[in-house]
Formats: C-alpha cells, sequence, structure tokens
C-alpha cells in the first residue's frame, strides 16, 4: 500500500513538474516565435536622434519638432532632435550614412537632398537611404514681397522685371529649394532677376524686412503673422489649389506661370537598417497623420496632413528629381 501510495505521489509530482516546465517552455518557444515572426518587437532599443541638416527656427526644423513629438508616444520613446548644418544639407545626411544602422538615427530632411547632388554637392540623392515615409506635404511655397514693393502679384513683378532685367533682387541660398524655385520661375516667365545668396529662412526674412532684397522665396507657414500684420505681401503659392487656410492667396497658375512645387518632409534611414524597423517607423508616421491633434497643430502652419508610404515617397522624389535635373540643364545652357 505505501509502495503505491508513494509511487502514485512520484507520478504526480512527475506530471505536474512536466507540465510547469512545458509551460515554461512554451511560453519561451511562443516568445522565440514571436520574435522570429517580428524582428521589430524590440525596436526603438533606445532614444532615437533626428538628424535635421539645418538651423534651428526653420520650416525643417519647426515641422520635425512637431512630428517626433507625437512620434515620441507612438514609439514608446524619447526622440531628441539634432541639428546638423553645413554644406546645404550635406554634412546632417552624410552624419546618418555614418550612424551605425540599427535605426536609432534617422533623417529628417525635404527636397533640398536631391538639389545637393544636381548641383555636384553630393555624389549621392535619396536612393541612398531606406525611407520611412512622409507626414506632411508644404504646398505653400511663395514669393514674398514688401507692401510698398513696385508689384503685389505675378503679372506685375514680370512686366516690371522684363522693363528693368537684372535689377529686381531676389533672395535665395545657392544650391537650396528657392534657388532651384527662381530658376524655374525665370525660365518660364522670360526674365532675369538679381540672384542673391543671403542664406536661410530667417536671414531672407530679415532682409525682406530691413528693405534690402525686392523678393523672399519661403514657405507661407513660416511668415503668416508678417502677412497678417501687412508687413509682408504673398504674390501667390506654387500649388495646383487655393489653400483653405489662405483663400485669399492665388496660385501662380491662376497668374498666367504653371509651376507647382511640392516639398515633402520625409524620413529616411542608412540603406543596412532592417526593413522591419524602418517599417515600424514608418507605422508610427501614419498613425500620427491620422491623430486628429497632430493635424490641427501642422494645419495651424498651413501645411498639409498627408502620409505617403515608403513606395509613394521614392515615387514622388523621383519625379520632383527629374524636375529639378532638368530645370538645372536649361539653366546651363
Amino acid at each position: 500500500m505505501k509502495n503505491i501510495l508513494k509511487k502514485t505521489l512520484f507520478g504526480s509530482v512527475l506530471a505536474t513538474s512536466l507540465l510547469f516546465l512545458g509551460a515554461c517552455g512554451g511560453d519561451e518557444a511562443s516568445s522565440d516565435a514571436n520574435a522570429n515572426n517580428d524582428p521589430a518587437t524590440d525596436y526603438p532599443s533606445g532614444p532615437i536622434t533626428v538628424v535635421v541638416p539645418a538651423g534651428a527656427g526653420g520650416d525643417t526644423d519647426l515641422n520635425t519638432r512637431i512630428m517626433a513629438k507625437y512620434l515620441e508616444k507612438e514609439l514608446d520613446t524619447n526622440i531628441v532632435v539634432s541639428n546638423v548644418t553645413g554644406s546645404g544639407g550635406a554634412t546632417g545626411t552624410q552624419t546618418v550614412l555614418d550612424a551605425k544602422p540599427d535605426g536609432q538615427t534617422v533623417l529628417a530632411f525635404h527636397n533640398s537632398m536631391l538639389l545637393n547632388n544636381v548641383f555636384g554637392l553630393t555624389d549621392y540623392t535619396y536612393d541612398e537611404f531606406k525611407m520611412a515615409g512622409v507626414g506632411v506635404l508644404d504646398q505653400s511655397n511663395t514669393f514674398l514681397t514688401s507692401p510698398d514693393s513696385e508689384f503685389q502679384d505675378i503679372p506685375s513683378l514680370i512686366e516690371y522685371a522684363k522693363a528693368n532685367p537684372g535689377e529686381v533682387t531676389m533672395a535665395t541660398e545657392i544650391g537650396s529649394m528657392t534657388y532651384i524655385q527662381t530658376l524655374q520661375f525665370q525660365e518660364l516667365a522670360g526674365v532675369e532677376f538679381n540672384i542673391v545668396d543671403i542664406g536661410g529662412a530667417s536671414d531672407k526674412i530679415a532682409a525682406l524686412l530691413g528693405g534690402r532684397v525686392d523678393i523672399v522665396p519661403t514657405s507661407l507657414g513660416l511668415v503668416s503673422g508678417y502677412i497678417e500684420s501687412g508687413d509682408m505681401v504673398s504674390l501667390g503659392i506654387m500649388a495646383e489649389e487655393r489653400l483653405e487656410g489662405a483663400p485669399d492667396v492665388p496660385t501662380f497658375k491662376e497668374q498666367g506661370i504653371d509651376i507647382v512645387i511640392d516639398k515633402i518632409f520625409y524620413w529616411g534611414f542608412d540603406p543596412e537598417t532592417p526593413d522591419e524597423y524602418v517599417a515600424k517607423f514608418s507605422e508610427a508616421i501614419e498613425k500620427v497623420v491620422a491623430n486628429e491633434d497632430y493635424q490641427k497643430e501642422i494645419e495651424d502652419s498651413w501645411l498639409s496632413p498627408v502620409y505617403l508610404d515608403q513606395e509613394a515617397t521614392n515615387t514622388k522624389l523621383e519625379e520632383i528629381n527629374a524636375s529639378y535635373q532638368e530645370a538645372f540643364e536649361k539653366s546651363e545652357q
């Protein structure tokens, strides 16, 4: 009887132990399986550094910081924005390419990276990066002038520039988006400006307020306060349609110049970064764009909260790059 009892007890303990070990092993196996099925489970592994190849205070910096604030919640990590200036953005972009491809360093930039390649500042362009996607489009690219200017719209600007070739002073930054916009406008309108290399957005705005230049190409969102106060006048926007937030500002197309320029703010990783990490980051961007609080905050800057996935981002950049190459080649003829 004792032997039978001992065997029964031993059997029960053994069975219980095996069940326990099996359960633990099952959990571990399940965990391993989940990890194998989703390599991005542990991403991000710490704070993410976002490299902005432009100075603080500009539209790139502002838009990046707004998006980063919401991305922190979606990715459950801290995001540190690092402004790395120099060589028209080339220094910052190279910083990301030199970083460890672990998804913890990401580039936040816009069309200017394409221009760095077009103008020969870099031997790489957008296709050297693994794109995560786009969360916002700037369709408010404009020409600004002062309220007492000789011209207050695009037709009067063209008329004056043709009558006074080389006299209208255009503030820009050589090799930047404003520079290529100026070249494209000159070609389409048949005019010639006095193009002056002033510097970044804040420098150009200060130059216009100080009366040192006649025209400043920039984004409406950066100067909304000056427009509302009457210190600056927008000659129009380079968009297909008028902006909902600025219905009184006509497009260039309405005024006879068929130029449409979308400025896209994209996020790029080192090309060796695991696809799963980039996909997870892109999914987080998509969720942010769907967030009503984000939409309101970004629309207050007259920007459009639009999500483009990785494939759509590359297609858009390819289209923009082709237009820049064409404009540059024409300017060299």
